[in-house]
């Protein structure tokens, strides 16, 4: 078992020296990609945009998003996955020949286990929901234009996922195997959730429960295997040792910097949903309904882009937790409520003063 997984590393490792000699002109768009395919995005640019074209789109996404990281990091625990960066330094398969040299790249020193990758199944995940939400939203007869559009969209969905698994594994960050794990494993979640209806309607109280036992599962389990002696957090100390430059090992990498990050975001949006400010706004849509929407999404993306802006301090790593899930906890309340309930109020004083 042991030599056959070193085989398909090593046989990892070769694809990723290949993609770094020969699409080496192409580094800025895979760093870029790498970045662009974070969770972040997510919370900070689809949710509002969908979430004010189509309410249910804007609540599966989070689902799916906070649901399907959770999954990835109790897989992430289950498998042990190496990172090509530090695997190609301890691993004894080489023998006594030098290992092969691969390049390191800001976005590449990783700190929490490889497979599946988070990029990958957080990423197909999301662009399977909206997809699956832009193709809702064709005509349904089957004409020749709607063929062509859904065959664009299709197109579109997999040449995103094929940038990204490119992505991850040009800048060591993943192996071929743990990319393509991770694009399948996405569109299973996003699959099921497509089959839920269930999650519209649910209350504040199971917000609050299903928070509750996402956070204690993964604690419990953490707990619990260290119990037997076995480190859930191993991959720190070899993230940190191979890492070429320091600067390049962040916080909000950490298996737990991203759990407190997603279970605060999916807290946020039930407490925004249950909000009497969310509440009034849909109310006050009336025959401003497009005028609404547009100005809910233009605001909601400036402010969540100038929020994101602020840096938490990580000197103290419990306070940055802290600090880190009341901030995921804020962004849905003020996509949700805050900025809706604003925009109503502007536009009926609007109408007040041209009659």
């Amino acid at each position: 078992m042991e030599a056959s997984m070193d085989l398909l590393h090593a046989t990892g490792i070769s694809i990723v020296r290949y993609l770094q000699e020969n699409l080496i002109s192409f580094q800025d768009w895979f760093v870029f990609v790498s970045h662009a395919a974070d969770l972040r995005n997510t919370f900070h640019i689809f949710f509002p945009i969908w979430f004010h074209l189509c309410e249910s789109v804007g609540i599966k996404l989070i689902w799916v998003a906070v649901v399907g990281d959770w999954l990835n990091l109790v897989l992430k625990w289950i498998l042990f996955g190496q990172r090509p960066y530090w695997w190609v330094h301890e691993t004894s398969y080489y023998g006594n020949a030098s290992p092969p040299e691969i390049m390191q790249f800001p976005v590449t020193c990783e700190t929490g286990p490889g497979s599946p990758s988070g990029h990958a199944m957080g990423s197909s995940s999301v662009y399977y929901v909206m997809t699956c939400a832009a193709l809702s939203l064709l005509q349904s007869h089957n004409s020749f234009k709607s063929r062509c559009q859904r065959l664009a969209l299709w197109a579109f969905f997999w040449a995103v996922q094929v940038n990204v698994c490119l992505s991850r594994v040009f800048v060591a960050a993943h192996f071929p195997h743990q990319v393509i794990a991770g694009v399948i494993s996405g569109i299973v979640v996003a699959s099921v959730f497509n089959h839920l209806q269930i999650i519209y309607s649910i209350s504040l109280k199971k917000y609050i429960y299903t928070t509750l036992f996402l956070f204690s599962f993964a604690l419990g389990f953490y707990i619990l295997l260290k119990d037997f002696d076995v480190d859930l957090l191993w991959t720190l100390e070899r993230a940190s040792h191979w890492c070429s430059r320091p600067e390049w090992i962040h916080i909000e990498s950490t298996p737990f910097a991203g759990l407190v990050r997603n279970l605060g975001m999916f807290l946020g949006l039930g407490l925004a949903l249950d909000s009497q400010m969310y509440k009034n706004s849909c109310k006050e849509k009336r025959g401003a309904e497009f005028t609404f929407r547009l100005s809910c999404i233009i605001i909601s993306l400036v402010v969540l882009h100038i929020f994101d802006s602020f840096e938490l301090p990580s000197d103290v790593e419990a306070v940055f937790y802290f600090l880190s899930f009341c901030k995921s906890v804020a962004v849905p309340i003020t996509a949700v409520g805050i900025v809706p309930y604003c925009v109503s109020h502007a536009l009926r004083g609007q109408d007040k003063k041209d009659v």
